[in-house]
């Protein structure tokens, strides 16, 4: 038998929108995937033996990887544990399959690095269902941000990208803090992390306090470094606005030492590595409004938030600008 089952003659992983490779002995298993979803959402590239397919991995990893325990070559326990300890590989979700019930007393789950598993005899309700969560978990890891776990950006844009289709009247506020480098500079990046830490609680704070009027307008990400967004609804946001603003510069102090807070700034370098007093650090927020569903896609609100953004950073200390063009 051909190590490569192949069981998709006309496979072209370009023409579905996630990719799962399935290394197993069995064709009723990867007949059964087959049939879980359309070609067009998720396609399924089958292996018989472990060797074939992890060439194959390495050089087009798949969006999940599902093992049998029991393969011709090596164990599927064996095989998880090498794709994870790959840096490279290790956020891939794998789902080992069992035999059934009787295995699950032998493993010791707190030693593998498997994602989900699978137990015969099975259920394709059942199966569809986990394979769909392990997806969706992975997704959700992999685009969390590492320091603040907030949702990154493709989260981001698929949320505003939903409410623009929606033509939901919402606010998009572009969060950015003023000064960070300088701090960061000076007191190193333990001390920039915990100021990047107390944004993200206050600004999940703040929304969490607000009415939720629909739970899809009610968000908060994390672009990466000190950029961060929230949405609410338009009738909300500049009143969030306001009560970041105030919080942020009333926590802040805080964060310098007592000689630098007497100052009200601190003496570092710039970008061309010149000497420099800053103040302390501050918001600007640009606001972006979906007033009478104005915005066709998530990337006209991106671009006009970095406009607005300018405004704001012109502004001493914290702030918030608005955009009136939509009102």
């Amino acid at each position: 038998m051909a190590d490569m089952l192949d069981t998709s003659p006309a496979f072209d992983p370009s023409c579905c929108r996630q990719r799962g490779m399935v290394i197993t002995a069995d064709p009723a298993l990867t007949a059964m995937l087959d049939a879980l979803w359309p070609a067009q959402d998720v396609c399924w590239q089958a292996f018989e033996r472990a060797s074939r397919a992890m060439e194959e991995l390495y050089a087009e990893p798949p969006d999940l990887l599902l093992v049998d325990e029991c393969l011709p070559d090596m164990s599927g326990l064996e095989l998880a544990m090498a794709v994870k300890s790959e840096n490279v590989y290790r956020q891939m979700p794998v789902v080992l399959v069992l035999r059934g019930p009787e295995a699950l007393d032998s493993l010791d789950w707190s030693a593998m690095e498997v994602d989900e598993f699978l137990l015969r005899p099975f259920s394709p309700v059942e199966i569809r269902s986990r394979l769909a969560l392990a997806l969706a978990r992975a997704t959700r890891t992999l685009d969390a941000n590492p320091l603040s776990k907030l949702p990154g950006n493709t989260s981001i844009i698929q949320r505003v990208q939903h409410l623009v289709e929606a033509g939901a009247e919402f606010g998009l506020a572009y969060v950015d803090l003023d000064n960070f480098k300088s701090f960061n500079d000076k007191y190193g990046f333990s001390r920039g992390d915990e100021a990047l830490m107390m944004t993200a609680r206050l600004l999940v704070n703040v929304v969490r306090e607000h009415p939720q009027q629909a739970p899809a307008m009610h968000f908060v990400g994390h672009v990466g470094g000190d950029d961060f967004v929230f949405i609410l609804p338009a009738t909300q946001v500049e009143a969030a606005c306001r009560a970041v603003c105030a919080r942020f510069d009333a926590i802040v102090p805080s964060f310098y030492d007592e000689d630098d807070r007497r100052r009200g700034g601190i003496r570092s370098t710039d970008r061309q590595g010149n000497a420099q007093d800053f103040p302390l650090m501050s918001l600007s927020i640009a606001v972006v409004l979906n007033h009478n569903a104005k915005l066709t896609h998530a990337g006209e609100a991106a671009s006009m938030a970095a406009a607005l953004k300018k405004k704001a950073k012109a502004i001493s200390g914290s702030s918030y600008v608005m955009d009136q063009r939509q009102r």
